[in-house]
């Protein structure tokens, strides 16, 4: 029996190749994340950002113990507007008129029995100077359905909860939105 030897492997010849494969992968990964980047940069997509108003302060007229009413004032600070205790110290009045839940029937099942409600969450609000009204009354209005089973009450109540919840965060966002857009005459 014979046995044939190998021929010495130079360690040095084999490491670059792997080196060279894993360096190609990061390159490639690399490449393609400039394009994704690119590519989202391209089609107009940027990052929501924070809300610039057309006023330098603003006196915000609503409960302080509403939900909302927390929401609003945290993002309005985040939108670097200075909020003020009077409404005679501040550039405009943001009065919220009408703040609302309603609970409407969508559909009945077969034994008379309520299968769906719709929710919706009513905002009204006004913007003023003090002598002119800059925005008149208007009103944001949010819906969402839901399924109702008479053996999930509890859950059902605490899924409601947690909608109207979220109704009032887009209320936020929607209103700060209508405020940017907001154009007021030079004095």
């Amino acid at each position: 029996m014979t046995v044939r030897a190998r021929p010495p492997v130079d360690p040095g010849r084999i490491a670059p190749a792997r080196n060279g494969s894993a360096a190609f992968a990061r390159i490639r990964l690399l490449l393609v994340l400039c394009l994704v980047t690119v590519a989202a940069g391209g089609c107009g997509f940027h990052l929501r950002g924070a809300v610039e108003l057309p006023f330098p302060s603003l006196y915000v007229n609503v409960s302080g113990a509403s939900q909302f009413g927390t929401d609003l004032k945290r993002a309005l600070r985040a939108s670097n507007v200075r909020l003020t205790e009077n409404s005679k110290e501040a550039a405009a009045t943001l009065t919220i008129l009408n703040e609302l839940r309603e609970r409407q029937i969508l559909s009945l099942g077969g034994q008379g029995r309520v299968r769906e409600f719709q929710l919706r969450y009513r905002l009204a609000f006004q913007v003023t100077d003090g002598k002119r009204v800059i925005t008149p009354p208007t009103e944001i209005v949010l819906k969402r359905d839901i399924s109702f089973n008479d053996s999930e009450v509890l859950a059902k109540q605490s899924e409601e909860a947690l909608l109207y919840r979220d109704m009032e965060r887009d209320a936020v966002q929607q209103l700060l939105r209508r405020l940017e857009a907001t154009k007021v005459a030079s004095r």
